[in-house]
């Protein structure tokens, strides 16, 4: 080894994307142009792989410590991609201390697309002989009438793909390449990666901003041209128009060179928002999600790293993307669970944004009508700035919010929508308007039981509820996705036909507005009707179009939509989320309703909303009915405040999983029993988890409660590495947990 790389060689440290303990060290020749964030091909164990450069020159240790330089394996070559920008790599480090989880399992989301690191070979695309149909014929070959859709297809259009071409003429890609080596088709060489369109900053809005909206702009575009590290709430209630007043700071950016990226708590919510975005800038942006196919994902990744991707939306994972010029982030419905990723590396999107926007430097808008505790807790202390909107847009008011009392309004047997709710939606079809009813649960019924024996139908493989879903014929684990048919026969009994629903889900609920309004046309909206952009596309344009007069509705439905004939607002299980233990239960279901709400009167005509409720004397009630978000949050806030909960104190959660039971008890009997016991810290359990069996696997969880000055991960680091664990047990550690199953 020591031939092949003689003195002049560095020892650098390369992190590879695997759950290990750091950086390896390699050799690499001194020739290789090689920088920190380099992407390199190194040897592991009997493999290659990839990983990035972590440190360069790394200094010899003559007392040992280290392996020998003779035993290093050399770097076998540096990967033809833009190294990762500087902040990326802290932001590595920092997420990684942070949340006690290895680096390289971090580094992971950064380099998720490893076809994007080689070039991209051209794509072979097709297009038309010169004379068209004539030419083919004068060669002598035989059309077919799948060949002549290709031609006919090709005739006034630009070359395409072979995929492209069969989808579009509705034949098999064996027909084109076919007609293509026959001589029918000429062959071109198209860049595989072409160029993102570029927005237009300065294209004329359509409508003017108010003076209110003008001096958030203004504000928002300071802090962009100021290009330091300056994070904001953009805070207005729904409808006053908070996506143009950040448009204004990403016109901003734009005009200075720099990159944009802007989160969404969830995709469906990009199809109403690109829309908007193409309508002020001319061209819709640059698209990250899990939906996205390998072939754009790679072209999407390279781009940014390339410097070429000018504004980027995308769901959490984007914000881990090598921007190498990033100028404003925004982080759109910031108070959205949706941003805390549970599973592998735990973390919050909008805290791990505030933290690359730190490290850029840049600033960050946080933008909502219900902003998290946390995030007021911040304006309060001086650590953001806020911006208020006060008004709705234009000419639009704040719908009237009536709590309908179930104990006295109480629906007929076997039905959920009130007297009052209905006589609101019978008017608003009367007068050519639109209605929603927002139930937070998925399916047809979220239980389903025997009525022979009372045998409920559980997931084999988790402590929870099969859900049934009537349009699909399934019953479905709304957890880990199991899914099943719903068998004749009661499998603790044996008795037959006997299952029957138990209460409702969206499904169920259109079965009743069917039946309450047979001429109406309804559309259930949920994670299971909207999957994927293109269907949320043609869910905004029907209910825009006026094609449908009743939606049906989960929380996909709740936020972020602008219909201009929606005026009533059902909700027909206000309660629903203010049961149980969960520590934020009353700031979601605040935050949840006051979304749906304002859903009601965006335009003209004035909205209506109806909370039906068994507890209308519920503080969280009567704050919607008020509108007194402000008095809400104070309230919320004196009540953590007193618990020592956060934001004024910290939250981690330990928690333990095993395929046996027995040994999930013991290795979380283990880790309680070896807790910290000194001032400040607080330690609950361990005790099985609400959803004690997940995915096969037996959960035990404890519940780590401290001030805000002790160092939480100093705490648990220290715990944790003094209790052995054996491999087939996992410990995951959720620090600010926001779910509490």
């Amino acid at each position: 080894m020591s031939d092949l790389f003689p003195d002049e060689s560095r020892r650098i440290q390369v992190l590879i994307p695997l759950p290990l303990a750091g950086p390896y060290d390699y050799l690499a020749d001194a020739e290789m142009a090689l920088q920190c964030g380099s992407i390199v091909e190194v040897p592991l164990g009997n493999r290659r792989t990839t990983g990035v450069v972590w440190a360069l020159d790394v200094a010899e240790n003559p007392d040992g410590g280290q392996v020998a330089r003779s035993r290093l394996k050399p770097v076998i070559r540096a990967l033809p991609v833009p190294p990762l920008p500087e902040a990326i790599l802290k932001l590595v480090d920092w997420t990684a201390s942070y949340t006690l989880t290895a680096q390289g399992a971090v580094l992971r989301m950064a380099i998720s697309v490893p076809d994007a690191f080689e070039p991209a070979r051209p794509v072979t695309a097709y297009a038309a002989l010169s004379g068209g149909i004539e030419a083919v014929e004068a060669q002598g070959l035989r059309l077919t009438p799948a060949r002549r859709r290709v031609v006919e297809l090709l005739a006034d259009g630009p070359p395409r793909t072979a995929r492209e071409i069969a989808d579009e003429a509705g034949v098999g890609t064996s027909v084109v390449k076919g007609l293509a080596e026959a001589g029918g088709l000429a062959s071109v060489a198209l860049p595989a990666d072409t160029p993102f369109p570029e927005p237009d900053p300065d294209l004329p809005r359509t409508t003017p901003l108010s003076d209110e909206q003008q001096k958030a702009a203004d504000a928002l575009c300071e802090a962009v041209s100021a290009e330091s590290f300056a994070p904001v709430l953009l805070d207005g209630e729904t409808g006053a128009g908070k996506t143009e007043v950040y448009f204004e700071a990403v016109a901003t950016a734009l005009r200075m060179g720099r990159q944009v990226l802007v989160l969404l708590p969830e995709i469906a919510l990009s199809a109403e928002w690109l829309n908007r975005f193409e309508a002020r800038f001319g061209v819709r942006p640059a698209e990250w999600h899990s939906e996205l196919k390998p072939r754009r994902r790679r072209h999407t990744w390279r781009q940014i790293a390339e410097g070429k991707v000018r504004v980027l939306v995308g769901a959490r994972s984007a914000l881990y993307l090598p921007f190498p010029n990033l100028g404003l982030i925004v982080v759109d419905e910031e108070h959205e669970s949706a941003y805390k990723q549970e599973e592998g590396v735990i973390y919050h999107g909008r805290d791990m944004a505030v933290v690359r926007a730190s490290l850029t430097p840049c600033p960050i808008v946080l933008v909502s009508a219900t902003p998290a505790l946390e995030t007021m807790r911040n304006v309060e202390n001086g650590r953001y700035s806020q911006l208020r909107l006060t008004a709705r847009h234009g000419v639009a008011t704040l719908p009237s919010v009536e709590l309908v009392d179930l104990r006295r309004h109480q629906p007929v047997r076997g039905r959920w929508l009130s007297q009052p709710l209905i006589e609101a939606m019978t008017g608003a079809l009367a007068a050519g308007e639109q209605s929603l009813v927002f139930l937070n649960r998925r399916g047809y019924a979220p239980l389903t039981l025997c009525r022979a024996c009372g045998h409920r139908l559980e997931c084999p493989s988790c402590s929870a509820w099969l859900v049934e879903h009537r349009l699909l014929g399934r019953l479905q684990c709304h957890h880990c996705g199991h899914s099943e048919r719903l068998s004749k026969t009661c499998p603790e009994c044996g008795a037959e036909e006997s299952f029957v629903a138990s209460g409702p889900g969206v499904e169920r609920m259109a079965e009743e507005v069917a039946a309450v309004f047979p001429d109406a046309r309804f559309q259930i909206v949920s994670s299971d009707t909207l999957q994927g952009p293109a269907a949320a596309a043609e869910f905004v344009r029907s209910v825009r179009a006026g094609e449908v007069d009743i939606l049906l509705g989960t929380q996909i439905v709740a936020k972020g939509y602008h219909f201009p004939k929606l005026t009533v607002v059902g909700v027909v299980d206000a309660d629903l989320g203010l049961a149980g233990g969960d520590l934020r239960a009353a700031e979601r279901t605040y935050q949840l309703l006051h979304q749906v709400a304002g859903r009601a009167g965006r335009a003209e005509h004035p909205g209506r909303v109806l909370l039906q409720t068994h507890q209308p004397e519920n503080p969280v009630l009567k704050a919607i009915a008020a509108w007194d978000r402000d008095g809400f949050l104070a309230e919320e806030a004196a009540a953590r405040e007193q618990q020592g909960m956060p934001p004024f104190g910290r939250l981690a959660a330990i928690i333990v999983s095993a395929a046996d039971s027995n040994q999930a008890d013991m290795v979380a009997s283990r880790i309680g029993r070896a807790a910290p016991d000194f001032d400040g810290v607080s330690v609950l359990g361990p005790a099985p988890a609400p959803l004690a069996l997940l995915r096969g696997r037996h959960r035990r969880r404890l519940l780590i409660k401290t001030r805000r000055d002790v160092n939480i991960q100093a705490v648990l680091r220290d715990w944790l590495g003094r209790v052995g664990v054996p491999n087939s047990v996992r410990v995951a550690v959720d620090i600010d947990p926001y779910s509490f199953l």
